[in-house]
């Protein structure tokens, strides 16, 4: 499958090039959106089947904080990744502080339990976990929106009310390009 995937992405991505190199003016306004649909679409699929095998990141680049403030932030720095019963739960902020895990924020390095995958009628699919570190715990619920690979996900801390919301998209752990500071 994965495979498959893979092939369908690089035709689909040959066919667009080919696309462009016609002039801008002739490629119609409905003809690149068809082709961004027919992207996204591969990129739900291939989303959808990383969350059900349980080998996927979601990488992030915009955090809201419990009170709404937004910030837009560093996608390899801040993600959620699940890897079989394994998982690794890391914010950084773009601060001149080192923090815990020595690149501005905090990562756990847990394992897994409660793993729940629904789908709803719209076609979202929400995951619902914990991850269960050493100093630290949370709980974590993911949101995969219908039709591409954005996604958003909330953690709450079981020791505080600090709850954060992280956006990004969500892609299977061999596409990831993020990088882990130390784990507490």
């Amino acid at each position: 499958m994965k495979t498959f995937i893979t092939i369908m992405m690089l035709s689909l991505s040959l066919w667009a090039s080919g696309v462009h190199a016609q002039t801008s003016d002739e490629m119609t306004a409905a003809e690149r959106k068809a082709i961004q649909e027919k992207l996204d679409s591969l990129m739900f699929v291939e989303a959808e089947k990383a969350v059900y095998d349980k080998d996927f990141t979601l990488e992030a680049d915009k955090v809201e904080f419990k009170y709404g403030q937004t910030a837009f932030v560093n996608s390899n720095t801040n993600f959620v990744s699940v890897k079989g019963d394994k998982s690794v739960v890391q914010v950084a902020f773009n601060i001149p502080v080192s923090g815990p895990n020595g690149i501005g924020g905090i990562t756990l390095d847990g394992t897994v339990s409660n793993y729940k995958v629904n789908k709803d009628k719209k076609g979202n699919i929400n995951i619902s976990m914990n991850v269960m570190g050493t100093g630290i715990s949370a709980m974590v619920n993911i949101a995969l929106y219908s039709g591409s690979n954005n996604a958003s996900v909330t953690i709450s801390p079981n020791f505080n009310s600090n709850r954060i919301t992280l956006s990004g998209v969500i892609v299977p752990s061999f596409r990831s390009r993020v990088y882990k500071g130390s784990s507490i």
